[in-house]
């Protein structure tokens, strides 16, 4: 198959798609090599910035997915009549925080972490697709846990968790091994 071709069947497959599709399947599917499908998404992006596209793949993870540029949403969200994201409400956001930075959690790690009842918060979230069930706790009730999705990811720019900033306070934070000299 000739580079065109390659280039032309990942380009399919993420139109075609709609959501991220994970690096191994997007070689399978293919018959591109695991290891030449991020350079060949990197020859498409380089194709759509030299044209001025409206569109690029993005990286979430381990996956890849075909997005619109973000300077063109006040024009798709006009072409779509899509009300106005409304921004999250600081419960939600301190809600989203203590999930993306401590995942998987339980709605009751939410709950103590908070003080306050975090039911309907984590609730509200899933519905919009930020977080999702990560299944159950293996403890007496088995609780639900939750983690970010690629949604998360793609809403707050980054490629994977890793990208998080560290959390005020703990960015110098230095664990000292005890040593039995100290006795």
């Amino acid at each position: 198959m000739e580079i065109k071709e390659k280039l032309g069947a990942l380009e399919a497959i993420l139109f075609a798609s709609g959501e991220p599709v994970e690096l191994y399947r997007l070689s399978q599917a293919s018959g591109i090599d695991v290891g030449a499908v991020p350079q060949m998404i990197t020859l498409l992006n380089e194709r759509y910035d030299g044209c001025g596209s409206g569109i690029c793949i993005k990286k979430l993870d381990s996956s890849y997915q075909m997005c619109t540029r973000e300077e063109f949403a006040p024009q798709i969200r006009q072409a779509l009549e899509t009300k106005k994201n409304t921004p999250l409400s600081n419960a939600a956001m301190e809600t989203l925080t203590i999930i993306a930075y401590n995942q998987p959690v339980s709605k009751s790690f939410v709950e103590n972490v908070r003080g306050v009842d975090s039911s309907a918060v984590v609730n509200s979230l899933v519905e919009k697709g930020l977080v999702e069930e990560a299944g159950r706790l293996d403890v007496p009730g088995k609780p639900i846990v939750y983690r970010t999705t690629a949604i998360f990811l793609r809403s707050f720019g980054l490629s994977s968790i890793a990208e998080l900033p560290p959390l005020p306070g703990h960015e110098n934070i230095v664990i000292e091994d005890e040593t039995d000299d100290e006795l």
